[in-house]
Protein backbone atom coordinates (compact mmCIF):
# COMPACT_ATOMS: atom_id res chain seq x y z
CA UNK A 1 0.00 0.00 0.00
CA UNK A 2 3.23 2.35 -0.19
CA UNK A 3 4.21 3.49 -2.79
CA UNK A 4 7.12 6.48 -3.68
CA UNK A 5 6.82 7.93 -7.17
CA UNK A 6 10.25 9.60 -8.42
CA UNK A 7 12.52 11.63 -6.75
CA UNK A 8 11.84 15.66 -7.12
CA UNK A 9 14.88 17.40 -7.91
CA UNK A 10 15.01 20.63 -6.23
CA UNK A 11 16.26 24.28 -6.25
CA UNK A 12 18.84 23.22 -3.20
CA UNK A 13 19.40 20.89 -0.40
CA UNK A 14 20.19 18.81 -3.05
CA UNK A 15 21.56 15.61 -1.01
CA UNK A 16 18.51 14.99 0.76
CA UNK A 17 15.73 12.92 -1.26
CA UNK A 18 12.42 14.56 -1.76
CA UNK A 19 9.41 12.40 -3.58
CA UNK A 20 6.19 12.06 -3.13
CA UNK A 21 4.87 9.00 -1.26
CA UNK A 22 1.33 7.55 -1.39
CA UNK A 23 -0.40 5.35 1.46
CA UNK A 24 -3.39 3.38 0.33
CA UNK A 25 -5.55 1.38 2.41
CA UNK A 26 -2.28 0.89 4.98
CA UNK A 27 -2.73 -0.88 8.15
CA UNK A 28 -0.10 -0.37 11.17
CA UNK A 29 -0.27 -3.11 13.77
CA UNK A 30 -1.13 -1.52 16.84
CA UNK A 31 2.31 -2.53 18.38
CA UNK A 32 3.94 -0.18 15.96
CA UNK A 33 1.50 3.03 16.81
CA UNK A 34 3.76 5.91 18.21
CA UNK A 35 1.21 7.60 20.33
CA UNK A 36 -2.77 7.98 20.23
CA UNK A 37 -4.43 7.06 17.40
CA UNK A 38 -5.54 10.37 15.18
CA UNK A 39 -3.00 11.94 16.92
CA UNK A 40 -0.54 13.19 14.49
CA UNK A 41 -1.64 16.38 13.14
CA UNK A 42 -1.57 17.14 16.86
CA UNK A 43 2.04 16.02 17.85
CA UNK A 44 3.35 17.28 14.35
CA UNK A 45 2.19 20.99 15.76
CA UNK A 46 3.29 20.54 19.27
CA UNK A 47 7.42 19.98 17.74
CA UNK A 48 7.22 22.76 15.70
CA UNK A 49 8.44 25.13 17.99
CA UNK A 50 11.35 23.13 18.61
CA UNK A 51 11.80 22.45 14.84
CA UNK A 52 11.92 25.98 14.33
CA UNK A 53 14.19 27.13 17.69
CA UNK A 54 17.05 24.32 15.85
CA UNK A 55 16.40 25.69 12.21
CA UNK A 56 17.29 29.21 13.44
CA UNK A 57 20.09 27.64 15.49
CA UNK A 58 21.48 25.62 12.16
CA UNK A 59 21.65 28.75 10.62
CA UNK A 60 23.60 30.80 12.35
CA UNK A 61 27.13 29.25 11.77
CA UNK A 62 26.52 29.24 8.38
CA UNK A 63 25.47 32.74 7.88
CA UNK A 64 28.97 33.72 9.94
CA UNK A 65 30.68 31.45 7.96
CA UNK A 66 29.67 33.18 4.50
CA UNK A 67 30.28 36.73 6.11
CA UNK A 68 33.90 35.39 7.27
CA UNK A 69 35.00 33.97 3.98
CA UNK A 70 33.70 36.96 1.65
CA UNK A 71 35.83 39.45 4.10
CA UNK A 72 39.08 37.26 3.27
CA UNK A 73 37.77 37.18 -0.26
CA UNK A 74 37.51 40.67 -0.47
CA UNK A 75 40.59 41.29 1.58
CA UNK A 76 42.54 39.29 -1.45
CA UNK A 77 40.38 40.63 -4.18
CA UNK A 78 41.88 43.58 -6.20
CA UNK A 79 39.53 46.27 -8.26
CA UNK A 80 40.88 49.58 -9.30
CA UNK A 81 44.19 48.63 -7.43
CA UNK A 82 42.98 48.31 -4.03
CA UNK A 83 40.87 45.68 -1.80
CA UNK A 84 37.31 45.15 -2.25
CA UNK A 85 36.82 45.12 1.27
CA UNK A 86 38.74 48.92 1.58
CA UNK A 87 35.23 50.05 -0.27
CA UNK A 88 33.41 51.59 3.04
CA UNK A 89 29.63 50.53 1.31
CA UNK A 90 31.38 46.45 1.86
CA UNK A 91 33.13 46.82 4.94
CA UNK A 92 30.32 48.77 6.61
CA UNK A 93 27.43 46.29 4.65
CA UNK A 94 29.78 43.02 6.09
CA UNK A 95 29.51 44.73 9.88
CA UNK A 96 26.04 45.18 9.43
CA UNK A 97 25.49 41.63 8.22
CA UNK A 98 27.38 40.71 11.55
CA UNK A 99 25.28 42.89 13.94
CA UNK A 100 21.82 41.11 12.21
CA UNK A 101 23.17 37.51 13.04
CA UNK A 102 23.87 38.71 16.58
CA UNK A 103 20.72 40.35 17.25
CA UNK A 104 19.27 36.86 15.70
CA UNK A 105 21.49 34.51 17.78
CA UNK A 106 20.03 36.99 21.03
CA UNK A 107 16.38 36.37 20.30
CA UNK A 108 17.15 32.57 19.89
CA UNK A 109 19.07 32.66 23.43
CA UNK A 110 15.97 34.25 24.60
CA UNK A 111 13.38 32.01 23.16
CA UNK A 112 15.51 28.72 24.11
CA UNK A 113 15.68 30.10 28.04
CA UNK A 114 11.90 30.47 28.47
CA UNK A 115 11.26 27.10 26.73
CA UNK A 116 13.55 25.22 29.12
CA UNK A 117 11.56 27.28 31.70
CA UNK A 118 8.37 25.40 30.15
CA UNK A 119 7.10 28.73 28.89
CA UNK A 120 4.71 29.10 25.34
CA UNK A 121 7.73 30.25 23.11
CA UNK A 122 5.32 30.23 19.87
CA UNK A 123 5.42 33.60 19.50
CA UNK A 124 9.48 34.27 19.75
CA UNK A 125 9.76 31.22 17.69
CA UNK A 126 7.83 32.00 15.04
CA UNK A 127 9.48 36.11 15.23
CA UNK A 128 13.09 34.09 15.08
CA UNK A 129 12.58 31.97 12.21
CA UNK A 130 11.05 34.83 10.59
CA UNK A 131 14.43 36.84 10.62
CA UNK A 132 16.37 33.73 10.55
CA UNK A 133 14.50 33.38 7.07
CA UNK A 134 14.88 36.37 6.20
CA UNK A 135 18.34 37.22 7.15
CA UNK A 136 20.08 34.25 5.25
CA UNK A 137 18.64 35.66 2.01
CA UNK A 138 19.80 38.89 2.76
CA UNK A 139 23.40 37.36 3.67
CA UNK A 140 23.86 35.38 1.22
CA UNK A 141 22.86 37.81 -1.77
CA UNK A 142 24.78 40.45 0.02
CA UNK A 143 27.89 38.42 0.40
CA UNK A 144 27.22 36.26 -2.83
CA UNK A 145 27.40 40.27 -4.91
CA UNK A 146 30.79 40.66 -3.14
CA UNK A 147 32.45 38.17 -4.93
CA UNK A 148 31.36 39.24 -8.45
CA UNK A 149 31.64 36.71 -10.88
CA UNK A 150 32.81 34.33 -9.19
CA UNK A 151 30.31 34.34 -6.33
CA UNK A 152 27.47 32.96 -9.74
CA UNK A 153 29.83 29.71 -10.02
CA UNK A 154 29.27 26.38 -7.93
CA UNK A 155 32.56 25.98 -6.88
CA UNK A 156 32.42 28.71 -3.94
CA UNK A 157 30.40 28.12 -0.92
CA UNK A 158 28.66 31.02 -1.08
CA UNK A 159 26.46 30.15 -4.44
CA UNK A 160 25.78 26.78 -2.44
CA UNK A 161 24.53 28.29 0.76
CA UNK A 162 22.40 30.99 -1.53
CA UNK A 163 20.83 27.89 -2.69
CA UNK A 164 20.46 25.77 0.10
CA UNK A 165 19.35 28.55 3.25
CA UNK A 166 16.14 29.51 0.86
CA UNK A 167 14.76 26.62 2.60
CA UNK A 168 14.52 28.65 5.84
CA UNK A 169 11.63 30.86 4.48
CA UNK A 170 9.76 27.77 3.15
CA UNK A 171 10.04 24.63 5.24
CA UNK A 172 8.71 24.36 9.28
CA UNK A 173 6.25 27.04 7.84
CA UNK A 174 6.46 30.08 5.54
CA UNK A 175 7.60 33.75 6.51
CA UNK A 176 3.22 34.37 5.91
CA UNK A 177 2.83 31.42 8.61
CA UNK A 178 5.31 33.08 10.75
CA UNK A 179 3.41 36.54 10.73
CA UNK A 180 0.04 34.80 10.79
CA UNK A 181 1.19 33.51 14.13
CA UNK A 182 2.81 36.35 15.38
CA UNK A 183 0.06 38.36 14.68
CA UNK A 184 -2.25 36.12 16.35
CA UNK A 185 0.43 36.01 19.56
CA UNK A 186 -0.21 39.96 19.29
CA UNK A 187 -3.89 40.07 19.03
CA UNK A 188 -3.72 42.11 15.73
CA UNK A 189 -4.40 38.93 13.28
CA UNK A 190 -8.01 39.88 12.36
CA UNK A 191 -10.61 37.65 13.06
CA UNK A 192 -13.01 35.59 10.52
Amino acid sequence: GIHVAKKIDKLGMRSSDTAQIFFEDVRVPCKNLIGEEGKGFTYQMLQFQEERLWGVATALTPMETIIQETIDYTRQRKVFGQPVLHNQTVHFRLAELATEVELLRSLLHRAVALYVEGNDVTKFASMAKLKAGRLTREVTDSCLQFWGGMGFTSEVLVSRFYRDLRLMSIGGGTDETMLSIICKYMDILPRK
